[in-house]
């Protein structure tokens, strides 16, 4: 019999409010320990404020925060099992990096060579073993962000609050940072909750991922979950590249659904029985899963084909995209391994035709 899993984090109907605006509203979430969480959604869509609650650096307007069970409701910062990593390096520029890191440990008055020990100790961890004289000056942006993690671990707090914490590095630097952020959560053990806008950032490190928009919690689940199998419309449109499809309900079959375009008629899987004819309906396909048919040959039996005008290929490297427009206007996005196909370019203006199997389609929510 298995095990319940600690709940680290428990947040219960949490909202907050800034006079009219509604900041967060009613999100409830669980985060197991161990767990390295993601908070991901747009600009000004609640992420931070989330965070911030979960820390108590602001008070709820409605809602409980539970860490380990416990309401810590009314407890401050310094109270609460956590530590942050702010998006600023928030570094003290008079003190060396030693200094730094130590800071938190020398406010407890714990003996200087016990500092000392946990200090190195950190330093090896997050790969600045040799910098502890160093000045926040004389680091990089990604030295100075480690030394502002280790200043953070170094507390032995149960949970980790990093709030868009590789913003300010260059991508080079943010996919290394990613990399290392993940092996020191799997080192330390603990739980792990980090705040980005980017995706790919997410998907490299995340347990799982919490999609935050407009003060909601739109969907939940694996990075594999919200790519390729997201239950809502918004989801669909925010990670990957999907084509977004809307339309009518022709027919319903078993497990199965024809929906009028407007233009053509497409069939796509459904399990949503309360769905009937004439019903509007959204459904996505990622744009690796659609092919340009070049030949009579490509369409299987189970392929959706639509016609078009093929408009431009995009190179960018490891991937060529091609777009096509339909007959109401919008465009769709097929995206193939550059190189892979060994095809004649296509001219813009060309009609052409593209397709997916029944199966990769995915019917949404609102």
């Amino acid at each position: 019999m298995n095990a319940e899993p600690d709940i680290a984090v428990e947040v219960v109907d949490l909202s907050k409010n800034y006079g009219p605006v509604a900041a967060l509203r009613a999100v409830n979430l669980k985060i197991e320990s161990g767990q390295y969480f993601v908070l991901l959604g747009p600009s000004g869509g609640g992420k931070t404020t989330l965070l911030r609650l979960i820390g108590g650096f602001i008070r709820p307007s409605r809602g409980k925060v539970l860490l380990h069970g416990k309401d810590v409701g009314g407890r401050p910062p310094n109270q609460r099992p956590t530590s942050m990593v702010f998006q600023s390096y928030a570094l003290f520029p008079h003190m060396s990096v030693q200094r730094n890191v130590a800071y938190g440990l020398r406010l407890r008055k714990l003996p200087k060579a016990e500092i000392r020990e946990a200090v190195d100790r950190m330093l090896r961890l997050v790969g600045l073993d040799g910098y502890q004289q160093r000045m926040p000056h004389e680091l990089s942006g990604g030295q100075q962000q480690r030394v502002q993690l280790a200043r953070s671990l170094v507390l032995e707090s149960d949970i980790l609050l990093l709030d868009e914490p590789l913003a300010s590095l260059d991508a080079k630097l943010r996919k290394d940072m990613c990399i290392e952020l993940k092996r020191i959560q799997e080192q330390v053990g603990i739980t792990f909750i980090h705040v980005t806008h980017n995706q790919e950032e997410a998907m490299t490190i995340a347990d799982r991922i919490a999609l935050i928009a407009d003060g909601e919690l739109v969907e939940e689940g694996t990075a594999r979950d919200v790519y390729e199998r997201p239950r809502k419309r918004f989801t669909a449109g925010f990670i990957g590249e999907n084509n977004i499809f809307d339309g009518k309900v022709r027919e319903r079959a078993p497990e199965r659904l024809t929906v009028d375009l407007g233009y053509a008629t497409v069939a796509v899987p459904c399990l949503n029985s309360s769905l009937s004819s004439d019903d509007p309906v959204a459904f996505s396909i990622r744009s690796e899963l659609v092919r340009l048919q070049r030949s009579e040959s490509d369409a299987g039996a189970e392929m959706q084909v639509l016609r078009g005008t093929y408009l431009e290929e995009v190179y960018v490297g490891l991937t060529v995209s091609h777009l096509v427009r339909m007959p109401d206007g919008k465009e769709v996005l097929a995206r193939e391994v550059a190189g892979g196909t060994g095809h004649a370019p296509i001219a813009p203006g060309s009609e052409t035709a593209l397709g997916w199997r029944f199966m990769d389609a995915r019917l949404h929510a609102e």
